[in-house]
Parts: structure tokens; sequence; C-alpha cells
């Protein structure tokens, strides 16, 4: 059975795009389980006091995030996330110096928009 591997991921949003960044966020988790890639557990969301977007969840499987980098959906959401933010490495936030890391918490209460895939979607 595969073992699943929970990741964290900060994004600094570029500026004026911090609403889109959330946007995608919002749905990133989603298209991902649809995919089969991630699963079930609840992702967490948190800002940093830079006002990064950092990201808590689980792929389903070293393999799921290898299948990732061939999937147009996927690859299509990425470059979504590229035009709005820059993932960077989590020691660059102020808070990763402190031995308890705290966060303000970020509520995503928009229900999730899935994007279909590249052949279906209406350009």
């Amino acid at each position: 059975m595969p073992i699943p591997r929970l990741v964290i991921v900060a994004y600094r949003p570029k500026p004026g795009k911090t609403d889109i960044l959330l946007a995608e966020v919002r749905d990133h988790v989603h298209l991902l389980r649809s995919e089969g890639l991630a699963t079930d557990r609840p992702s967490t969301v948190m800002r940093a006091k830079d006002g990064a977007i950092i990201e808590v969840f689980e792929w389903a499987s070293p393999a799921a995030i290898e299948e990732a980098h061939g999937n147009p959906r996927i690859q299509a959401m990425w470059s979504r996330f590229a035009a709005c933010c820059d993932t960077v490495p989590l020691n660059t936030l102020f808070e990763s110096a402190d031995l308890f890391a705290e966060f303000e918490p970020v509520d995503l209460h928009l229900a999730p928009i899935i994007q279909p895939d590249p052949d279906h979607r209406a350009e």
C-alpha cells in the first residue's frame, strides 16, 4: 500500500494577486483529488506575517506527485499559480525561526471550482 506524503508549501502572492491566489488555493486540493492524486485528509491554509499563504495537504503517494507532472490539468493549474505567486522555501518565512511557528488561519468559504480538462473547456 502506498504511503501518502504530507507537504507544506508557501506561496508569496505577486502584487495585487492575493485574491486570485486564494481562489487557486481553494481549488488546488480539490483538483488533485479529482485526478486521484491527493487524499481526503483536510488541507490547512494559513497566512504568514508577510502575506505569504501556507498550505498543508496530503499527496496520495510519491507516485502521485510524479504523475502530476505529466497531467495536463495539473500543469494548467500550476501555470495559474505561477501567474499569481512565487513558491518560496519555508525558511524564508519570518515565522520559521520560531520554535512554534504561528500563522493566521485562512478560511476559504467558497465552494471549489474544478476546472474542466482542456479538451472540455469552453474558451
